[in-house]
């Protein structure tokens, strides 16, 4: 009977023990400030947000800063659980699960100063060179149009500098980032670039949760679940409100 009782404490312990594995989340995201970056408080907004609705879940998270093309191919391959910074496309629903709007981006074009135009269209994007980070999803529309000139970068930083030395005639960020990044650049950067007034498109963020995870619905299910429930009870806002937004 010991014996028995024995083996049965060592099971319910392992059990125990899995079901504490299982609730626990590694986040990745790219350094993106001031949305994701472990230079701003809580690692900025996105990343604030994201880890208070899943502790709010029940979840235990820890996170992870890498580059952007990295943290695809590490959720892919299952080594993180949540990338924290999804715009979604039909190419990434392969390898995570997107749960549903939890802040929204507006991405605009920059242009030098000197430039001698202050909008764009369609069919005008084609004459020109535009700088685009590796990896990113700007819009269904000029994702896929194979005629617009796409010089690509590993980050916002490189884009801006190449544009204000002439070597491209557009650049696209959020918003908010983008204005981020320019504040730190050197004037002969910063001063010498300015936004279009028309937005190329407005792109809902998402959390996208690995396929490798066996659990993947229920732990959108349940971020879902907890977004909405800070939304009510204002905390979300004051969050956004402590960023700065």
């Amino acid at each position: 009977m010991r014996r028995w009782i024995r083996i049965m404490g060592v099971a319910g312990l392992l059990l125990i023990s899995g079901a504490n594995a299982a609730e626990r989340l590694r986040l990745v995201a790219d350094p993106w400030a001031p949305f994701t970056d472990v230079n701003l408080p809580n690692g900025g907004l996105a990343t604030d947000i994201v880890s208070t609705a899943l502790a709010r879940a029940g979840y235990v998270t820890s996170y992870d800063q890498v580059p952007w093309a990295r943290a695809i191919l590490g959720l892919g391959e299952g080594r993180y659980d949540v990338l924290v910074n999804a715009w979604y496309t039909d190419e990434r629903t392969r390898i995570g699960h997107f749960s549903g709007e939890y802040l929204l981006n507006r991405v605009r074009f920059l242009k030098r100063r000197d430039a001698p135009f202050d909008s764009w269209t369609p069919s005008m994007l084609h004459r020109y060179q535009v700088g685009v980070v590796r990896g990113y999803a700007y819009s269904p529309g000029f994702d896929a149009d194979a005629q617009v000139r796409k010089v690509q970068v590993q980050n916002f930083s490189i884009a801006a500098r190449m544009l204000a030395a002439g070597r491209i005639d557009l650049i696209l960020e959020d918003e908010y980032v983008a204005r981020n990044h320019l504040a730190l650049e050197e004037p002969d950067v910063r001063d010498a670039l300015e936004f279009l007034a028309q937005p190329l498109s407005e792109n809902s963020l998402h959390i996208l949760v690995s396929l490798k995870r066996p659990d993947h619905a229920r732990v959108v299910e349940r971020f879902d679940a907890a977004i909405a429930a800070m939304k009510a009870d204002g905390s979300y806002y004051e969050l956004l409100r402590r960023h700065g937004f």
